[in-house]
């Protein structure tokens, strides 16, 4: 029986000593307390604590968190009522101030991003909160680090997620974005007509003188086929009585060319023609030679008894 109970008794002491060795995972701390005060702080490793002496009072994680916070109701400078939720990613640099330094650290966070947040927009209006986005993350960020250094945390970023005005500011808004867009609409539609109508204009403009330029080459091709027609013309005659004065050619033959040059200027497209007396001698004289030249009659043809 005795045996019995000092087993039982060793078995309860092996499962203390077992349960007091932990082994801390990568990106987590432990926060150790010896009787009530703080000890040291666990980093990755194996470890042991001493029983009922010694506790973890707080398992802490390194990784970078984020917290997403509910709208909140700010109001601008110009007297605007909108709702803005914020997004805070943050990092615990130091587990023991982290489990020491402040009560429920994230609520903490989210009432200090809300204060910081009305003291910002409270400078500006409307439109600038609209359009200065980065420079509310920005300014946030940086109160929100300093505020949150003594509880061990470490502010990364601070982002604006959604900014609602009031509907009836949206629908002017609405109203606003779109006669902007109308107005640059009919601006573009005007630019568009004037370069089309400078396109067309430039067009025209080119294709007269295009047109005067082809005329005008046109004309001067045509003056200078008449004039190299003229030139040769005038070349050829010029030869031609060139190579009559080389030929020298005799009086009759002078008559007989005039006398054929008559019978081509007759043809039969005149009327009334005046035969020259020079015409008219040479005619006979023409006459006599073909007459000359005749061969005599056979002496049995009737004509000749």
């Amino acid at each position: 029986m005795e045996w019995i109970i000092l087993g039982v008794v060793l078995l309860i002491i092996l499962v203390i000593l077992v349960r007091c060795i932990r082994i801390v995972q990568q990106a987590k701390a432990y926060v150790v307390e010896r009787l009530g005060a703080y000890k040291t702080t666990w980093n990755v490793g194996l470890h042991f604590k001493i029983p009922f002496i010694e506790r973890i009072a707080k398992v802490v994680t390194l990784k970078e968190q984020v917290a997403d916070f509910p709208p909140q109701p700010v109001i601008t400078k110009d007297n605007v009522t909108m709702q803005i939720d914020t997004v805070v990613y943050f990092q615990i640099t130091d587990p023991k101030l982290y489990t020491y330094g402040i009560e429920r650290p994230i609520v903490a966070i989210e009432n200090l991003s809300a204060t910081t947040l009305r003291n910002i927009i409270g400078d500006l209006e409307l439109d600038q909160c609209l359009t200065s986005r980065d420079v509310i993350n920005t300014k946030m960020r940086s109160i929100l680090d300093e505020a949150t250094d003594p509880w061990g945390i470490k502010v990364n970023r601070v982002e604006l997620k959604n900014i609602l005005p009031p509907r009836e500011i949206q629908n002017a808004m609405e109203k606003q974005m779109k006669a902007e867009r109308e107005r640059r609409e009919a601006i573009l539609r005007a630019e568009g007509e004037k370069k089309s109508a400078i396109l067309t204009a430039e067009g025209e403009k080119e294709s007269a003188i295009l047109r005067a330029d082809a005329k005008k080459q046109a004309q001067i091709r045509e003056a200078q086929g008449k004039a190299e027609a003229i030139l040769t013309v005038q070349k050829a005659t010029a030869d031609s009585i060139k190579l009559l004065n080389e030929a020298a050619p005799s009086d009759p033959v002078i008559r007989l060319r005039a006398l054929e040059a008559f019978a081509a200027a007759a043809d039969g497209k005149a009327t009334k023609i005046i035969i020259p007396s020079e015409i008219q001698g040479l005619a006979g004289l023409a006459e006599g030679i073909v007459e000359s030249v005749k061969e005599p009659a056979p002496a049995g043809h009737p004509s000749g008894k």
